[in-house]
């Protein structure tokens, strides 16, 4: 049997057009990754549980069971970054998968270059948190003041990867956590959508700016008490996202 290289990134395609299997795993192969490959829902969601996969692209329109329900299911068990891939172009598409836990959106057609430097983007960012992780497991010294982020209602705690608001544990996502993370540690500084697309989702180029705000929505849902006048995560109309000071 072939041995793996541990090095090499696993890519997981879930679509039902060969088509489009075909010139992702073209592309794809060519910048070093292994790729698998699954032409339904069912199959793609036992092959992403089953084989862990570093990166999954995965259609919502698919048979046997659809990408959105794909996209929840794996989410529930790992954190693998996934990046939707769909014809389908409404605002409500877009919502509905960010809130399922997917970390990046993008419609066909599409530029197989952006596509590509989206996967990178996703993967690289997976694999600094994860040793993030790792560091902050192997010297952990919970009397350290300097592991917490604290401003008014909002504790962060950054060794485990924690978010309380008045003292309650929030469920959030890891991106989610990254997102509220970037904007506490620098408290009243407003930062722009670009600024956080390229720092917390690793876009080195103009991305889709609404994926910051279904974020940030998904966010203010979990942490403000009443999110038509939030008090911790604040919008500077026209401008980005800050955390109020006080």
């Amino acid at each position: 049997m072939e041995q793996l290289n541990k090095d090499v990134k696993t890519v997981l395609i879930v679509d039902d057009e060969q088509a489009i299997i075909d010139v992702l795993k073209f592309n794809l192969l060519k910048e070093g990754y292994r790729i698998l490959e699954a032409k339904d829902g069912l199959t793609g969601l036992n092959m992403a549980l089953e084989e862990k996969p570093d990166l999954i692209m995965l259609d919502i329109m698919l048979p046997k069971l659809d990408g959105l329900s794909v996209c929840k299911r794996v989410k529930n068990t790992y954190n693998i970054p996934i990046i939707i891939l769909t014809a389908k172009d409404a605002e409500v598409d877009k919502i509905v998968g960010l809130e399922l836990g997917a970390d990046d959106y993008i419609t066909k057609p599409f530029s197989v270059r952006e596509l590509v430097a989206r996967v990178k983007a996703n993967i690289r960012k997976a694999d600094i948190t994860l040793n993030e992780r790792n560091v902050t497991t192997k010297t952990q010294e919970p009397q350290k003041k300097e592991n917490k982020i604290e401003i008014g209602e909002l504790e962060i705690d950054l060794d485990k990867f924690e978010v309380k608001v008045r003292g309650k544990v929030i469920d959030l996502t890891l991106r989610e956590f990254e997102v509220l993370k970037f904007l506490a540690s620098q408290p009243g500084q407003v930062v722009t959508r670009e600024i956080l697309l390229e720092k917390v989702w690793g876009y080195e180029y103009y991305g889709d700016i609404r994926t910051v705000d279904v974020t940030v929505r998904r966010i203010r849902e979990k942490i403000e008490q009443d999110t038509s006048t939030p008090r911790i995560l604040i919008t500077k109309r026209g401008v980005g996202y800050y955390i109020a000071t006080k």
